[in-house]
């Protein structure tokens, strides 16, 4: 067996292109997987927002609006999360089920948030009941508000190393993750609203904004003082540090941007903000996968002929990813018109 699986691994490298062999695939992998993530946090995020802010709107049009507003993308969006699940897997199995089987029933905590989000507004849209709209319109706003936060509790618990699933720093990096959701959704709905719908959605936005820099600010704090020495001197290196002081910049922008009503420079900069958040993440972390079990990115790699592959079929995948995504929106494009329902 020993000298089939040599033998396939020789056929399969050498079937693959020569100047893959020696790049540090690792840490392009590593990378990788905090772009995708940062996709979903961005895409689904939006999402998620909107539905925090359903618990805002007491009209029953401006509530058709939102659901509207969110209708032809969220389950498209929720294919970066299951991307990111699966490199994860595929590059760095072992810190795949080392991190997932630490928290695996927190996994389930979030498959079932992300269901109850999906299902309740085509649940809502069944009958015209008051009652029965207000019940599901209460499990869309919860699905929504549940889905960010446990994402942002897995995360924080997953940098920090915590044993179990409730820490202090979890649950702050949950809160920081819903007031990302919030200020994500009201500048996509600046895009896509109009009226006092967009101009209310400006002010749950702006005072977002504030308490999401709050919330990181903690959650460092908290993380610091949890976690281990490598992880108090990563959260003062001066790439944490950087990617902080330029958070705090560009969540500046997005202010001024909502209140000039520069909507499409309020979501460029929302993107922004998302994606150093993730990059905080993955500075944190880095050189490890899974701190707690010491998982290097190196050492939790599968092997090279593998790796390569896997690059080869990324290279032509992803832009097709990214084709859909962007066929999908451009379809959507506009903002939605008074009247229009899910």
């Amino acid at each position: 067996m020993a000298e089939v699986g040599a033998g396939w691994a020789a056929g399969l490298a050498a079937l693959l292109p020569g100047p893959l062999r020696g790049l540090p695939l690792a840490e392009a992998w590593f990378v990788l997987l905090f772009v995708v993530l940062g996709l979903f946090l961005l895409l689904d995020g939006f999402d998620f927002g909107v539905g925090v802010l359903f618990a805002r709107r007491s009209d029953p049009a401006e509530r058709e609006q939102l659901l509207a507003a969110v209708g032809p993308f969220w389950d498209g969006n929720e294919v970066w999360l299951v991307v990111f699940g699966g490199a994860l897997f595929a590059v760095f199995p072992s810190a795949y089920a080392a991190v997932f089987g630490r928290y695996y029933l927190l996994m389930f905590a979030i498959l079932a948030a992300l269901t109850l989000r999906g299902l309740s507004p085509e649940l809502y849209e069944q009958r015209e009941d008051d009652r029965w709209r207000r019940s599901w319109g209460a499990a869309f706003v919860v699905g929504s508000a549940a889905s960010p936060f446990l994402l942002g509790l897995f995360v924080t618990d997953w940098v920090v190393g915590s044993p179990g699933i409730v820490s202090l720093p979890g649950v702050l990096g949950g809160l920081a993750v819903v007031s990302l959701a919030v200020l994500d959704g009201a500048a996509f709905l600046g895009l896509k609203a109009r009226g006092p719908l967009r101009d209310a959605a400006t002010e749950d936005g702006i005072r977002a904004a504030g308490g999401f820099l709050v919330l990181v600010v903690l959650t460092l704090g908290a993380g610091s003082l949890a976690g281990d020495a490598p992880l108090r001197s990563a959260v003062t290196s001066p790439v944490v540090v950087g990617l902080v002081v330029a958070t705090v910049l560009l969540v500046a922008g997005y202010v001024v941007s909502l209140r000039r009503r520069r909507y499409r420079a309020a979501f460029a900069a929302t993107a922004g903000v998302v994606f150093a958040f993730v990059a905080v993440v993955g500075a944190l972390l880095y050189p490890f996968v899974d701190p707690r079990s010491s998982l290097t990115v190196t050492a939790a790699a599968v092997g090279s002929p593998a790796l390569e592959l896997l690059s080869v079929l990324a290279t032509l995948l992803v832009p097709l990813a990214l084709l859909y995504f962007v066929v999908l929106y451009s379809a959507f494009a506009g903002p939605i018109e008074a009247g229009e329902g899910y």
